[in-house]
């Protein structure tokens, strides 16, 4: 992809790996004719915003879900497990007529709130196995101790559920990051698209710029490494730690 990003003959190069020469070109045709610099800005923001939000309120329900006892728990997990069921193509329609009505069409902060919930229940069910791992205790002698439940949350149970918020971060920022199908339904202006819908515009009718759609590619991928590079150190931690309670 990269090389064919800087390959002078991208359109007509093969399968030839190396590039037969080094230019930047289609970079500048790319940030600069095709926008794809704001494109990158309001991706950041509702990858940022959808990762903040779900894994906040997730770890939350999750908490709740996993320590306390109340009416209709099962059933709330049950639901949180159905959702994740239901195709999200069958969704389109009934958002795009609700955030039409809540007068959200063509707002970053629309499209933020459908990835939050799109995420919320993979998170929720996830965290909780994290969650349920913790022995209850540590939570008990801190509480004998005279720790508040916000001080044993904050300083006690967050640490030790940390690699789990950042295995199911990074599920809920790929899944902003990629998502298509309801940016491009929301999204009506130019000025607000995300990168997905940005490198379409790349792919004509009848001809196709190779050289820009692989430079754009390398431009879209470059944020997803700088976040796994910031937070692998935990992820490989996170996806097995909360498989089994011990």
């Amino acid at each position: 992809m990269f090389s064919s990003a800087i390959d002078p003959e991208a359109p007509t190069r093969g399968a030839r790996l190396l590039p037969a020469g080094v230019t930047w070109d289609n970079f500048v045709t790319v940030i600069d004719d095709g926008g794809f610099g704001a494109y990158l800005r309001n991706s950041i923001v509702v990858a940022v915003g959808a990762v903040v939000f779900s894994s906040v309120l997730a770890l939350l329900a999750a908490v709740a879900v996993s320590r306390f006892r109340f009416r209709f728990r099962k059933a709330i997990l049950v639901l949180v497990l159905m959702v994740q069921m239901v195709p999200l193509e069958a969704l389109v329609i009934p958002l795009f007529l609700q955030m039409r009505t809540l007068g959200m069409l063509n707002s970053l902060l629309g499209l933020t709130i459908v990835y939050i919930a799109f995420s919320l229940s993979f998170a929720i069910w996830m965290l909780r196995g994290f969650v349920a791992a913790v022995p209850v205790e540590l939570e008990e002698a801190a509480y004998l101790d005279g720790a508040s439940w916000g001080r044993m949350f904050w300083k006690i149970l967050l640490p030790l559920v940390a690699p789990g918020v950042v295995a199911t971060s990074v599920f809920s920022f790929i899944t902003a990051w990629n998502e298509f199908i309801f940016a491009l339904t929301f999204l009506q202006q130019s000025a607000k698209y995300t990168v997905p819908i940005g490198l379409q515009k790349f792919f004509g009718e009848n001809t196709t710029d190779w050289g820009a759609v692989m430079a754009a590619s390398t431009l879209i991928t470059l944020p997803v490494i700088v976040f796994f590079v910031l937070v692998q150190r935990n992820l490989s931690s996170g996806l097995t730690a909360g498989s089994v309670k011990g």
